[in-house]
């Protein structure tokens, strides 16, 4: 009965964390304004709708093939095109992650915040700290 019950609290802060990142990670991708910026860039505004649907589904199937782990063999090639993709996005979200950053003193002024900023911006560098150490090291959380 033990086991059931450690497993289903388990399953419950598993879930409730999944959902916690993967708001954050959209709201992220939102506030930055990336898609928009990347439609006017490239002068396809129209198409906003589409580069949306395009991340909503991106990130469930990327979720699905992390839980499937299907092999597909489709050579070298197809692998460096898309791991391109994936550092083109990610630089991207960097840069405009920077942009968002030299705003964040700013808003801190605005909203008299002045002890409490330094120990949001510590608790957020810890957190993904001690989440990268217990990836790589606790076994069972990645696979080589």
């Amino acid at each position: 009965m033990t086991d059931i019950l450690k497993n289903a609290v388990l399953a419950l802060i598993g879930f409730g964390s999944g959902i916690v990142i993967s708001g954050a990670v959209f709201a992220l991708i939102t506030i930055l304004g990336v898609v928009p910026r990347f439609a006017q860039k490239t002068k396809t505004e129209s198409y906003i709708k589409v580069y949306e649907e395009a991340i909503l589904f991106g990130g469930v199937a990327a979720s699905v093939l992390e839980f499937a782990k299907p092999y597909l063999p489709v050579g070298k090639p197809i692998v460096i095109a898309f791991s391109l993709c994936i550092g083109i996005f990610y630089g991207c979200l960097a840069v405009a992650l920077a942009e968002v950053l030299n705003v964040l003193p700013l808003v801190a002024r605005r909203v008299r915040l002045q002890r409490g900023m330094v120990w949001f911006v510590l608790a957020f560098s810890f957190g993904k700290m001690i989440g990268a150490v217990m990836y790589f090291l606790i076994p069972g959380y990645y696979h080589f």
